[in-house]
């Protein structure tokens, strides 16, 4: 799974030796690797210690197995054929009458009910405060990652922080949700009536059922931040590179609409614009790597995504440009972005939908929850505002748009 936040990870310890990979074989042989376990969030233990992203081994395999419940193919296009149309509509209503929108703000308000629906955390209350409540907890969750880059004397004050926002998640929106799966269950109820979420599948599994409420509340918020805040920022840099491409390419205006090619701009957006820069891997017992010689369990494997991605031998000459009518081959089109063996995304599908079969029909072909917003906002006449120039997020240190305003209609 390489459901990766957007803040950049700790930072290597001292002591140890790390190893830089930038080329894309080299890459995904590392990433296929059992005996390399992750490595990237270990300063963020503080959420990221027992989540899914973090584990190896026989408590990766089970944690997964349960979770593998929700993430198939027939539950994806249930969502993208019947919940997730009725989210965007509702969403977009209030931009479409004000005519403009920001992409960033749209983002949050479409994609974090979603997470949250599939990742079982209810919101009774369906308002704007209670949206906005989950989405500070989240932003605070978020500093998790960060802290081994965080200075001192701060990270005790962060610590204390991102507890609080663990209870309040844990109070206000966990243990309800939690209690009213678990009553369902106990109560015999039929498992096609139940619930088709995350939390569900990992509560009817006496393997997960019986892990301690913090951790599956962890699990929870994980999913929220990691799934919601990725797919917001990829979105938005999709908008950007359309509008960049369609301006150098007036002549293939009539692709606008054309969900297909949207689809393959979103994956094209995705190998240029991975979650995070790059990778970590740490390997789990003493071993030789070809390429790498001889690592200990403290020594560390950098893998750079963004090198990868834009390698040459791979995607060709033009490899650092955007290009969404890109033959890539067998490769993924969307790169290393999403892993690849054990931790790869389990959530990719959601999100970017499957490539295409020579026999798939529009009612079973699944285009994922970005192309389908990317090919609203298209319809709706998505258009750079004059008047209000996007902006990038200078706090996180990492290249994503904080504002991007849009005109509609």
């Amino acid at each position: 799974m390489l459901l990766i936040l957007m803040d950049q990870p700790a930072a290597v310890e001292a002591g140890m030796t790390d190893h830089l990979v930038t080329s894309y074989d080299q890459a995904e042989t590392l990433l296929r690797r059992p005996d390399l376990r992750q490595a990237l969030y270990d300063a963020g233990a503080i959420l990221m210690k027992d989540v899914l992203v973090n584990l190896h081994g026989a408590e990766h395999r089970v944690r997964r197995s349960a979770e593998a419940r929700v993430f198939r193919r027939d539950l994806f296009v249930h969502y993208e054929k019947e919940v997730f149309p009725r989210t965007l509509e509702e969403t977009l209503r209030p931009f479409l009458a004000e005519g403009r929108a920001d992409v960033c703000s749209l983002g949050y308000a479409v994609m974090l009910n979603l997470t949250a629906d599939f990742t079982g955390i209810d919101r009774p209350e369906r308002s704007a405060e209670e949206t906005g409540a989950l989405l500070g907890i989240l932003r605070t969750l978020g500093k998790a990652p960060t802290l081994g880059q965080t200075l001192a004397q701060d990270k005790d004050r962060i610590r204390a922080e991102i507890e609080q926002a663990l209870a309040l998640f844990d109070q206000r929106f966990f243990a309800p949700s939690r209690a009213r799966r678990q009553a369902l269950i106990d109560a015999g109820t039929p498992e096609e009536a139940l619930p088709r979420d995350v939390l569900t599948a990992l509560l009817r599994d006496p393997r997960t059922a019986r892990e301690p409420g913090d951790v599956l509340m962890k699990e929870a918020a994980f999913y929220l931040l990691a799934g919601a805040f990725t797919s917001i920022h990829s979105m938005t840099h999709a908008v950007h590179r359309l509008f960049e491409w369609f301006a150098a390419h007036p002549d293939q205006a009539h692709l606008r609409t054309d969900i297909d090619f949207l689809q393959r701009a979103a994956w094209e957006t995705a190998r240029l614009h991975p979650s995070s820069p790059i990778t970590r891997r740490r390997p789990v017992a003493p071993v030789d790597i070809p390429g790498l010689g001889h690592l200990e369990p403290e020594d560390t494997v950098t893998i750079d995504l963004l090198a990868a991605n834009r390698d040459p031998a791979r995607f060709g000459a033009d490899a650092a440009a955007f290009n969404p009518l890109r033959d890539t081959g067998a490769q993924p089109w969307y790169g290393l972005s999403f892993g690849t063996g054990i931790h790869a995304c389990i959530g990719r599908q959601l999100a970017l939908g499957v490539l295409p079969r020579d026999d798939s029909g529009a009612q079973d072909r699944q285009y994922g929850t970005i192309p389908l917003v990317l090919h609203a906002l298209m319809r709706h006449g998505a258009r750079p505002d004059p008047d209000n120039p996007p902006r990038m997020d200078t706090i996180s240190g990492r290249p994503n748009w904080a504002v991007y305003p849009v005109m509609l209609g």
